[in-house]
């Protein structure tokens, strides 16, 4: 049992976590740790969010003009 588990040592553990690699003890200390921790439970939300989140921006489709006017924009900064 790691009862010295804080915010920063539980996030290097994260994806081991949430990929359930980690062993059943190391992962009762983490669920005991994010339940009493507002900031860690929103972390691993937005954690397991982010590939939906990707998914989302990535699947838009701009309207021609302001697809061009975005491009002829990024073209000017890289001159």
């Amino acid at each position: 049992m790691r009862s010295d588990l804080k915010c920063a040592s539980g996030i290097e553990l994260l994806a081991d976590y949430l990929e359930g690699l980690l062993a059943k003890d190391v992962s009762a200390d983490i669920e005991t740790h994010v339940a009493g921790c507002p900031r860690c439970t929103a972390f691993i939300a937005s954690y397991r969010d982010t590939p939906r989140i990707l998914r989302d921006a990535t699947a838009v489709t701009l309207p021609p003009d302001l697809e061009a006017s975005l491009l002829d924009f990024l073209r000017s900064r890289r001159s």
